[in-house]
């Protein structure tokens, strides 16, 4: 290394650190002298030996190593592959089984729910026609009412009058009793109401083409009830009902009125109520018929023919309220034993 005078290097050059080198030219063996003898390279960190090492660990450093890593890789991703399959189909079939456990027993109560309905269906037919059945028995047959017309025919007038503003007041009279001369008929106090009244209109029976002048020989307008006396005797008086067993609702009878071809017409009438004062009827029940029999099947008389009896206070179209027959022996006639029951 060539120095300047002042013994420093040439162009710069600086001296080792750390290495005191003689001034002036040395020779080889002084070079050697103070030079290590085996100098050794420089170790790298020990961060990047740690790295080197875990990579070689982790990765093979071989061809057939790195197959084998991407073999297992293979089997593993096939392993995990199956069981995610498997546990797909074993969800999917307890899906389905609950699915289907649902459309059974959707199915089995449907066809429950469905015999049910036939069943309940079946039940209702058979109570209709059960009902009907019945209503059809208490319903009276065209032979019935004929008949009952036939019968009372002999016994009921068409009652003619006026009222009193001189208009026609017409009703219906039956005979209760009757002597080889004369016989006593029931009838409605509202039909000869202007007749009770001092100089007053006559009075008529009428049946078939005869018509018969009158006597009112008592009245009772609370019951709405009128006795005649008719100068003619021998005519079929017709009977009254026993008081027991009494009319109850829903029992089926009948109102007859004088006025028809037959001698007689009658209309069908239901008990809608009972009462100590009278019977409540549900009827199609016309001028006509009141004062006329209210009759059962065999013909006796239940009650007598009203649209004023009001025991109530009030009255009401379609339901009429009809004083018993037997009120008659109270207001309007003398009674043997106090009955009209087997009475002539």
């Amino acid at each position: 290394m060539a120095r300047t005078t002042d013994g420093t290097p040439q162009g710069g050059d600086r001296e080792p650190a750390g290495v005191d080198l003689p001034t002036g030219a040395m020779s080889y063996e002084q070079l050697a002298a103070i030079l290590p003898s085996d100098p050794s390279p420089a170790k790298p960190p020990r961060k990047i030996k740690r790295r080197e090492a875990f990579r070689h660990r982790i990765l093979p450093r071989s061809v057939l190593g790195v197959a084998s890593l991407i073999l297992a890789f293979s089997i593993g991703a096939g392993f995990s592959g199956v069981v995610l399959y498997s546990y797909y189909q074993y969800r999917l079939n307890q899906t389905d089984a609950r699915v289907n456990s649902l459309v059974s027993g959707y199915k089995t109560q449907f066809a429950k729910a469905e015999g049910d309905l036939s069943a309940s269906v079946a039940a209702a037919q058979a109570t209709i026609a059960q009902q009907l059945k019945t209503v059809q028995q208490a319903q009276a047959s065209p032979a019935v009412l004929a008949t009952l017309t036939k019968q009372m025919a002999p016994s009921v007038f068409f009652v003619k009058t006026l009222d009193q503003n001189g208009q026609a007041s017409v009703g219906t009279a039956f005979v209760i009793s009757s002597s080889p001369t004369q016989a006593l008929l029931l009838t409605s106090y509202t039909t000869i109401e202007a007749a009770t009244r001092a100089p007053g209109p006559a009075v008529y029976l009428e049946q078939g083409q005869t018509q018969t002048q009158v006597t009112v020989r008592a009245w009772d307008p609370t019951y709405d009830l009128a006795l005649l006396v008719l100068s003619q005797g021998n005519l079929p008086a017709l009977i009254a009902a026993p008081t027991t067993p009494a009319a109850q609702p829903g029992d089926h009878l009948y109102a007859v009125s004088g006025l028809g071809s037959a001698g007689a017409s009658i209309t069908e009438a239901t008990v809608v109520d009972v009462s100590a004062s009278g019977l409540a009827l549900d009827a199609a029940m016309s001028s006509a018929f009141q004062g006329g029999p209210i009759i059962d099947q065999s013909g006796q008389v239940v009650a007598v023919g009203s649209r004023a009896y009001s025991p109530l206070g009030f009255s009401s179209d379609g339901v009429w309220y009809t004083p018993y027959v037997e009120a008659a022996c109270n207001k309007v006639l003398s009674c043997p034993g106090g009955t009209l029951v087997g009475s002539h």
